[in-house]
This record gives structure tokens, C-alpha cells and sequence, in this order.
């Protein structure tokens, strides 16, 4: 991908905080329902019940639409992203700390609670596959589809595996 792209990507991403997060269902529909984020870089994480029908669906079937965008006051001003992403549980300790710390600075009202537990609120990295990045400013309805490439992804997955080991070895 080019890097204006993974860089408006990347932008979009930090800009915001919910996504709409849309799994298949064992019955064939679509469920989509809102969720809090936090990304690094192109991986993007979010906590979940592990009792809910959402976790359910993607462990069934790992694969998952989102769409990022917040509500604009002109229609030519609209900017988001439309995700297909495929879903693991993170379980390493050392990414799942990493990973606390980024969702604390997304949403550092959280830090008055508790924080979840693996067992009951499983971590789940979002790895994305193909994005439409939407722009309207370059017409309505302007959308450019990209593909999320190995090579795109290695710096966000192989650097923070480092990073993750320093952070239960303490």
C-alpha cells in the first residue's frame, strides 16, 4: 500500500475512539453492534464479553466488517473507513499489557475501574485485509480500496512483540 494511505489509515484510526463492528451469525445475518478501540498502528484491538453473542460469532467465524467515521455537518467533509479484518484472541500477558496501556491513554476515565480479566473480557486483535478509505472532499461517494499487505503490517507486529516481552517480565 502506499504510505499516504497507511498514513490517513493510521490518522483515522487515532482519531477515534468507536467502531461499528459487524460478525456473522450462525443463523447467516449480520450482527453489527457499537464498540470502543484502540489501535496500534494498523492493528486494532477492543475487549468484548466472552459470553456475548459477538464473541460467539467471531469465534465461529473469524471474519469481521467495521466502519469508523463520526458524523460530519457537511456531506462533503465525510472521512472514515470501511474494514474487513480478521479476529484473533490475544492471550499473550506482554501484549495485553501493552495493550491496557494504549486503551488507558484512549480512554483514561477507564482507569477508576477495574481492570477486566481475560476470562471474562477476552482482548481481540483486529487485523485488517482490504480498507476503503472514504474522502468526500474528493467527491461524493469517494471511496479507494486498499489492500493490507504482510509487508504493511510488519512493523506494527514484529516491533511490538519486542516491546510486549518487556512488559510482564517485571
Amino acid at each position: 500500500m502506499h504510505d499516504a494511505f497507511k498514513r490517513q489509515i493510521i490518522d483515522l484510526l487515532d482519531q477515534h475512539r468507536i467502531m461499528t463492528i459487524a460478525t456473522n451469525r450462525a443463523d447467516g445475518w449480520p450482527q453489527a453492534t457499537v464498540v470502543g478501540y484502540a489501535n496500534d498502528g494498523l492493528i486494532i484491538y477492543c475487549l468484548v464479553a466472552r459470553d456475548s453473542q459477538k464473541f460467539t460469532n467471531i469465534m465461529r467465524d473469524p471474519r469481521v466488517a467495521l466502519a469508523i467515521a463520526k458524523d460530519y455537518p457537511q456531506p462533503l467533509q465525510i472521512k472514515g473507513l470501511s474494514i474487513a479484518a480478521n479476529v484473533v484472541e490475544a492471550t499473550d500477558p506482554g501484549e495485553r499489557d501493552h495493550v491496557t496501556e494504549i486503551l488507558l491513554k484512549r480512554y483514561p476515565e477507564y482507569k477508576v475501574i477495574p481492570r477486566p480479566t481475560p476470562a471474562a473480557m477476552p482482548l481481540l486483535r483486529l487485523t485488517p485485509e482490504v480498507v476503503s478509505v472514504l474522502d468526500y472532499s474528493k467527491g461524493f461517494g469517494h471511496s479507494d480500496l486498499v489492500k493490507v499487505t504482510d509487508g504493511d503490517l510488519a512493523e506494527f507486529v514484529e516491533a511490538r512483540r519486542h516491546h510486549w516481552a518487556s512488559f510482564h517480565a517485571a
